[in-house]
């Protein structure tokens, strides 16, 4: 088991359409529930930087002609380039999962070891971030003998938690989001870090520590090898936060003029129809209608997690019919299982 690009990826699906050069390169890993955010992702990327240049690869174990339809369609309507790669990750099925964190997370090492070679740099983003402002500062960071550029996650409090929880104690100094990743893909190689994080994730002692699975493994193994960005561009916004504020007068409001990569953490995500009405939501709507998919519903609850979820939601929206709906539906599905 190795996260060997060579003998994971099994099809390349290529719509290159721009042929410029200075170019960013951005990846995502994904699996089938993050398509409609992966997509509008993009869109949102080029929609907020109309003059600037990017190439934009997609690692995915799962892909179906409508997906690869609408990507075909906005490579071109934006004149950009658009790659998917089909991954086979049984290799990768031994690493621990969580409900949250599936196999997809993994992808992210795949990333670095195919374009080991082939390029200095590339940017790693979650699929459920949007874009609302300019990247041109992506292209000409220079990393000063770093693997990394990182955005922190949270507080000290949450460093130091997460510093005694892994067992090292200078993460109270600085634990970073891996949502957001700039890699300095020659370093990455040479310090070795995939065949580290690996060998990390197969041990199941060491694996019971890793609530938050490789980016815990990643903190460790770029300790003191990466320089923080602003948090403007990787600024976490959870929808679920909404339900802690009574009114929309004091309303939950973490996203700034600044802020330029907006990071939809937790369950809750901007495309699910229950998050539709909340003013941190639009940043997403907004791309959507940008993108080919914007005749696509947004999902409705499918897991009981989701449906309690949306239940909550309509609720503290005052929509008390598809609350009670809904409330029900999570209810009888408890009882099935």
């Amino acid at each position: 088991m190795y996260f060997n690009a060579n003998k994971i990826i099994k099809k390349r699906i290529e719509f290159a359409t721009s042929h410029k050069d200075n170019k960013l390169d951005i990846a995502y890993g994904i699996d089938k529930n993050f398509f409609l955010g992966c997509a509008v992702s993009i869109t949102s990327i080029l929609v907020a930087n109309p003059n600037l240049n990017f190439s934009f690869h997609i690692f995915t174990n799962y892909i179906n002609d409508d997906f690869e339809k609408k990507l075909e369609q906005l490579a071109n309507k934006y004149n950009t380039d658009i790659t998917i790669y089909l991954v086979d990750d049984n290799n990768l099925s031994n690493l621990p999962t969580t409900k949250n964190w599936t196999i997809a997370t993994y992808f992210r090492f795949i990333v670095a070891d195919y374009f080991y070679n082939k390029i200095d740099k590339i940017l790693y983003l979650d699929a459920d971030i949007i874009c609302k402002g300019s990247l041109q500062e992506l292209f000409t960071l220079q990393f000063d003998n770093n693997i990394a550029y990182v955005v922190t996650e949270k507080d000290s409090i949450w460093w130091n938690k997460c510093a005694n929880r892994l067992n090292e104690h200078k993460l109270s100094s600085g634990y970073f989001n891996a949502g957001f990743l700039l890699i300095n893909l020659k370093k990455w190689q040479e310090i070795n870090i995939n065949s580290r994080a690996l060998k990390l994730l197969s041990d199941p002692d060491l694996s019971k520590k890793f609530t938050h699975l490789d980016q815990d493994v990643l903190n460790l193994l770029l300790l003191e090898k990466v320089k923080y960005i602003d948090r403007k561009y990787n600024q976490q916004v959870s929808i679920n936060y909404e339900l802690k504020y009574k009114s929309n007068v004091n309303c939950y409001s973490p996203i700034s003029d600044e802020t330029i990569l907006i990071h939809y953490i937790g369950p809750t995500k901007p495309w699910h129809s229950w998050a539709k009405d909340y003013k941190c939501s639009q940043y997403f709507l907004n791309a959507k209608s940008a993108s080919p998919l914007n005749s696509t519903p947004l999902l409705s609850p499918i897991t009981t997690a989701q449906m309690r979820y949306c239940a909550k939601h309509k609720l503290h929206q005052k929509k008390l019919f598809s609350g009670i709906i809904c409330y029900l539906k999570y209810c009888l599905r408890k009882i099935k299982i």
